[in-house]
This record gives C-alpha cells, structure tokens and sequence, in this order.
C-alpha cells in the first residue's frame, strides 16, 4: 500500500545497533511547473543528447522497490530499457520486497553493503535512521547536474519541506499536499441493506453489524497487523479523520504513542499521560474484535489486497482517497456483481488538515552505489510525461488507457498502480477516471496548499543519531504489542502496561531529544 512503518523485530534493533558505528565513521497534484532553478537546457538532458555522439557505456540499476512484482513489470522493463538506450543507456533489475518484510530485509540490505543504486524509504519507515547511519547519499548536487526534468515537475516547496539535517536525501514521492485516508466498502452490500451512503463513523459500525448479521462468509471489517503497517492497525487509522487532530511525531515512525497536538511545538507522550480519545480508539477497536466484526487473523495477514478481491470483507483501511480500479476490477470476477466505494472522513474545510507538506515516500540513492550519476539519470527520466505513463500505469493500450491528459483507465490487473513507490509528482500524474465525483474534489482540494494549516514544524528534520539505540529498542519492544493492540486482538488494559513497563524508559529519552530539537528549530525561526 501508500503510505507505510515502523522496525519491528529485535533483530532489526541488533543488526542496526551494531552497524550504525561502522557506517556513520565511513561517510562523512500542486503547481511544481515553477520550481527554483530550473534551466531550459539541463544538465541531464545535455549528457542523454551528448550520449548520441559519445554513448554512455551500459549500465543495470538495481532498484528497491515495495509490494509484489506486477504480471507485466517485465514488458514494461523492456519498453522503458528500449527507450533509454539511446540516450542514458540503462537495465533495470527491480527487486520487489513484501511490504511485510520491508524493514527489515532493506535494513539488512543496507547494513550489509549489498549493491543496491535505487532504494524506497521512508518517515515511517527507517529513512531518519539510515540517513544518520550514512548509508545514503546527500541529492543536492546530483538533482543540479543531472536532474532538472525531476526538479521541475516537483514544487520548491515539496524540496523545501522535504529535507533531512538540511539537505536532500531521497527523492519526495507524492501527488498532493495531503496523504488519502479511506475505508473501502462493499457498495452493494451497503445498497442490499437499504443503507444510505456512509458519511460517520458510526454509520461505518452499523454497516459493519449489518454484515454480521447477514452475511455468514463475510468478516464485516479489515485492518492491518503486520508490523510495517502499523498505522493502518483498525484504532490507529482513525487518526486521519478524527478532529482535533493527534499527530505522530517524526522519532517514532507510525507510533502514536509520541505525538503531536494543538500545533504548538510540543511533544505529548501516552505514557505520561494517556489521551482520552486514543484510548476510546483502543477500547473501540477491542469491542469490534469481540464481537467478530473485525477480522480474526488480522495479526497473521499479509496481502490484504487478495482477500479484499476474495469478496470476503464488508470494509478495508485503505491509504488513499478513491477505490482502485486493480480492486474492483478482481472482486467483480470473484463475486459478479459486487463492487467497492469509498468512504472517507477526511474534511475537505479551509484549514482543518495540519500538514507539513512532508511526503510519505522517497527514492533514495544509497552511499554503496557505483552508478549514482546514472540512478540520477534515471529518475530524471521517468519525469518525462511519456517515461512516467510507462512507468506508472503500464503500456498503453494493455494495461491502461489515457483519458485526456490528466486522467487514465487501467485495463485489467496485470499492472497495478503504484507510482507512490518510485515515480510520483504531482504534475504528471493522472488520476483515475473511474473515480467518484467526491474522490476528485479531495485530490483538487488537497493539491492547494492554501487549503491547509501549515504545521508550526514545517521544515524541521529529526536528527536521531543521539538517541539511535533508545529508538531501535523501543521499536523492538512496541512491534510486540502496537498493532494487537490497536486491532482489538489483546486486552487493552495488560496489553499497555506490558508495552509501558518495557517501553517507557526508552521513549522518555527519544521524547526529550526531540522536543531539544524542535525548540532550537522554532527558536531559529523567531
């Protein structure tokens, strides 16, 4: 999925811990058509004409990527390796990690020195960490000699806001100002019933019961609980549509359990004191579990999509606006007749959403790369609007059709969209044309940063290198309990003294570390 999490297992803690001295001694849809210095001959497209007279010798980028392999990645590798040939004249080897193994497996992979010259990352996922670590490479330059295409279809502003200790470590991947949060639903479930369309929570739960009651072979409600899922758990997504807002903090990932509130520069901790409404999220989340409503082996699931498609759920946690035409598509051959709609509780309100213009994915170039100048290239490429088609949506006529110059049909599900993992910009990206009306406005309204509150730490960058070790023992104790936690599976009231008792220690130490930084970065600001 989207916008994805935290370390969860003991091993990542261990492996890091012993890599990170090592490591860090070895390295010392908005209007982006305007970003700051972009020229009308750049760089990177005077090395890819250059490259005609004087061909660059070949080279295969390995590429990190999230999620499963699509069925025709490899068509769409050839199309895109036909196309560069001539000018930057590179492969591509894209390994696909499961999004339930992400942390972990490209933790080792970075902490190993495995040759890898593109990699995802992200806020939630370890990127703060493996940036103090040294494992990646600072882009300033590398965007300025070679990337002016990728520059240009991104806004200052999404450069701005995206830096990390002050400079450019990935590439920021989005396409609005504000992630999607959405809730799935069986439309036809929903009319079955003689249900209007679903505009509360608590119409949501009624829903939910409704299924229960009516459906034998369907679980009314499904969430995440793998660990690198964290805030997709049932309790912790209801973050996203709930006001006022409670907002994670940059040191923990997806956790709630340091947050944000009120926008006024401090750190709140759940262990000092516990937040009425988190905990009413929890105890709502353990009710629906009882009760059978949420899915029973939510903790052991691992490719939500499938038993989406298997038409065996009332409603999923989905992390965008809009229903994916890869879902309906694959549930209506299942279950003939059956089809999704999108349910959101996202305000489309001037000023309701706090945002820190921040993204949620990022490509990065690690520090081990022998090829950075031409993984630079690369990404220069794909903002090409016919190089991004590709890329995002597969080849044309086969896996999608376009729809004016801003919109798309997908054909089929053999090439499902995930532009979020390696291509993302908000101005050549298209939006599905089989969106509903109110998905539409949400992506415009969401494009306009006037639309939404600054958050008081836009601009502000989390160093955890003196806390690194605090921060890899609390995500190792927290994977243990988070998300049985938040899905209702544990009792809530043992389940958080167990996570406090072996977790408190070490979150009091990251919570006053970051709050430090954030009171010189606001006291910078005055």
């Amino acid at each position: 999925m989207r916008n994805r999490k935290s370390l969860t297992a003991l091993m990542i803690a261990s492996v890091f811990a012993a890599t990170v001295a090592g490591c860090s001694s070895k390295s010392n849809d908005s209007d982006a058509g305007n970003a700051g210095n972009a020229s009308s001959s750049s760089p990177a497209s005077s090395a890819s004409e250059g490259s005609k007279a004087t061909k660059l010798d070949p080279v295969t980028l390995k590429i990190v990527m999230p999620g499963d392999r699509p069925a025709d990645m490899d068509a769409v590798i050839k199309e895109a390796e036909n196309r560069m040939a001539d000018n930057i004249n590179v492969k591509l080897d894209l390994v696909f990690v499961p999004w339930s193994d992400l942390a972990q497996k490209t933790q080792v992979m970075l902490a190993s020195g495995e040759d890898v010259d593109l990699i995802f990352d992200a806020p939630w996922l370890h990127m703060e960490q493996m940036i103090s670590a040294g494992y990646y490479e600072p882009m300033d330059d590398l965007l300025q000699q070679y990337g002016q295409d990728a520059i240009k279809v991104r806004s200052q502003q999404m450069f701005d806001a995206n830096k990390f200790q002050g400079k450019i470590y990935g590439l920021p991947l989005g396409n609005t100002h504000l992630a999607g949060r959405t809730y799935l639903v069986r439309k036809d479930l929903r009319e079955k019933y003689g249900l209007q369309p679903i505009k509360t929570y608590d119409e949501l739960i009624q829903f939910a019961y409704k299924v229960k009651e009516n459906e034998k072979d369907v679980i009314p409600l499904l969430a995440y609980g793998q660990g690198a899922s964290t805030d997709q758990a049932w309790g912790a997504f209801r973050e996203y549509m709930e006001y006022p807002q409670f907002i994670r903090s940059d040191a923990l990932g997806q956790s709630l359990v340091l947050y944000y509130k009120n926008n006024d520069g401090k750190v709140y901790n759940l262990f000092d004191e516990m937040e009425p409404t988190i905990w009413s999220w929890v105890k709502d989340a353990r009710k629906l579990y009882t009760e059978g409503l949420i899915h029973p082996d939510v903790l052991a699931l691992k490719d939500i999509d499938s038993v989406i498609n298997s038409g065996k759920v009332g409603a999923a946690v989905y992390n965008e606006f809009g229903v994916p035409s890869s879902l309906n598509t694959a549930l209506a051959k299942n279950v003939p007749g059956a089809e999704l709609e999108a349910v959101t509780f996202v305000k489309m309100e001037k000023g309701a959403n706090i945002t820190n213009f921040k993204q949620a994915n990022f490509q990065a170039i690690p520090k081990v790369s022998k090829n950075k100048e031409r993984a630079m290239m690369f990404l220069n490429w794909t903002a090409q609007k016919e190089n991004y088609d590709l890329l995002a949506y597969g080849i044309e006529g086969k896996n999608y059709e376009a729809v004016g110059d801003d919109q798309y049909k997908q054909i089929g599900t053999d090439y499902s969209y995930f532009p979020y993992a390696w291509v993302w910009n908000p101005t050549t990206d298209r939006l599905n044309a089989g969106f509903d009306e109110e998905t539409i406005k949400h992506y415009q309204f969401n494009k306009d940063a006037a639309n939404l509150t600054p958050s008081i730490l836009t601009g502000f960058s989390f160093d955890p290198t003196p806390v690194m070790n605090e921060i890899s023992l609390y995500n190792a104790t927290e994977a243990k309990y988070y998300n049985s936690l938040f899905d209702g599976v544990t009792d809530p009231d043992t389940t958080w003294a167990s996570l406090k008792k072996e977790g408190a220690a070490n979150a009091k130490k990251i919570q006053v570390e970051l709050q430090k930084q954030i009171d010189a970065f606001l006291a910078q600001k005055k």
